[in-house]
């Protein structure tokens, strides 16, 4: 599959050519693509019929005609751009909540060689020491480019909605308590998720919004009416919408027609098949509109990994046929999280939801990525961002994983 030319010179010394494969261009899907990378970076992303005429190993004019040209046939797959999680807790076993920074790194690597070549950390409610230590460890892999962010979720949540949080841990947001979290991730905390209703609920997304983290609304009881000021005050989000608040009523809407029908909000969507219906999805996904909608994990410790015994947070959780839930305490039985992994998520949209290639892509990699704040350098394959990409085959299932020009996983023959 891969073709050495220059004989005798490193391929990492000089250009790399994808050539044949189907390309999810910003524009459309592209047969018989061709990707050029240099160094990180992408340098040129073009098909045969734009191509100038010149054959795929060439350099256009002005460049130097003597760097050595590596040229990979993908004929017959897909290349997509790298995936972008702004919502997981873990995966490979361990959890970014474990102040641990190799466990942390286990849980990178993980769902990396999934396809995620981006990805916020996601905390789970604690007590606000124990989130400030969790923040320091994360930040540094954030400063070190593992991470592309941290995302607190909890302990600012609704009691009625927690979920799989620790109940006697969550408490009505303050400013002190949120600027304390602000302050240990030294300016890598990119979103913060907050039950509006509660007390300082208003105030807290107002501060979140003039910090410049997402306000994101979620775990919340709160009306439409609540959510809709909550909204005007600054909040862009939906956390994992559906899921922990009230369900959509005709007379009682609640979050969820508030957040769907506003074009300020970005609605997350865990698609695993168990939080959601394909329904449901696919009406929030009409109704949002594909460029405000953002496909998360929400994984936890057993992404990636065998049924068992895990942990998410403090709560100890029971995963039986993919599926995690509380196994202990008040909130046993609840969803804890999933098992999922973005690769997984983006073949279902395609082969349950309906969507298409543009669809899933925008949703998995352009909409989180401009969220995050990173889309001018990873989130879609253009010229001048990271070499960030994955391969797929027919099936939809992963073979290639390339971030900033490295394979992390290799394509056959490579």
């Amino acid at each position: 599959m891969a073709q050495q030319q220059s004989a005798g010179r490193p391929s990492e010394a000089g250009r790399t050519v994808l050539a044949g494969a189907r390309i999810a261009r910003p524009s459309g899907v592209t047969d018989d693509g061709r990707i050029t990378i240099e160094g990180t970076r992408i340098t040129a992303v073009h098909s045969r019929g734009d191509d100038l005429g010149l054959p795929p190993d060439t350099a256009p004019e002005g460049d130097d005609r003597d760097v050595p040209v590596t040229v990979v046939d993908l004929t017959g797959y897909l290349v997509v751009p790298g995936f972008v999680d702004m919502h997981v807790h873990g995966g490979g076993g361990g959890s970014f909540s474990s102040a641990d920074p190799k466990e942390c790194l286990t849980v990178i690597d993980t769902h990396r060689r999934h396809g995620t070549t981006s990805m916020a950390a996601s905390t789970v409610t604690g007590d606000l020491a124990d989130l400030a230590r969790q923040a320091a460890v994360l930040a540094e892999l954030v400063q070190q480019g593992d991470l592309t962010g941290i995302h607190f979720e909890g302990p600012f949540i609704s009691p009625h909605r927690c979920g799989a949080h620790q109940p006697e841990l969550l408490r009505d947001p303050d400013p002190a308590a949120i600027r304390r979290l602000l302050d240990a991730a030294r300016g890598t905390a990119v979103m913060m998720t907050v039950a509006p209703e509660l007390a300082g609920g208003l105030d807290s997304v107002r501060l979140l919004a003039d910090a410049g983290v997402i306000a994101a609304i979620g775990h919340t009881d709160s009306s439409y009416d609540a959510t809709r000021r909550a909204i005007d005050a600054g909040a862009t989000v939906a956390t994992h919408l559906f899921n922990a608040m009230p369900a959509l009523g005709h007379r009682a809407p609640g979050p969820v027609a508030a957040l769907l029908e506003d074009e300020r909000i970005t609605v997350e969507l865990i698609n695993d098949g168990t939080h959601l219906h394909p329904a449901v999805l696919q009406m929030a996904f009409r109704d949002a509109g594909a460029d405000r909608v953002a496909f998360i994990t929400d994984a936890m410790g057993a992404a990636g990994m065998n049924d068992g015994t895990y942990y998410l947070g403090p709560m100890p959780v029971e995963v039986e046929d993919g599926v995690a839930r509380i196994s202990q305490g008040p909130t046993a039985g609840s969803i804890a999280g999933s098992t999922l992994t973005l690769d997984r998520a983006f073949k279902r949209a395609l082969t349950v939801d309906g969507l298409t290639v543009d669809q899933a892509v925008q949703a998995l990699c352009a909409n989180p990525a401009r969220l995050l704040g990173i889309d001018g350098r990873t989130g879609s394959l253009v010229a001048g961002k990271d070499a960030d990409l994955v391969v797929l085959d027919a099936a939809y299932d992963v073979v290639g994983v390339l971030r900033q020009g490295s394979w992390v996983v290799r394509p056959p023959g490579v």
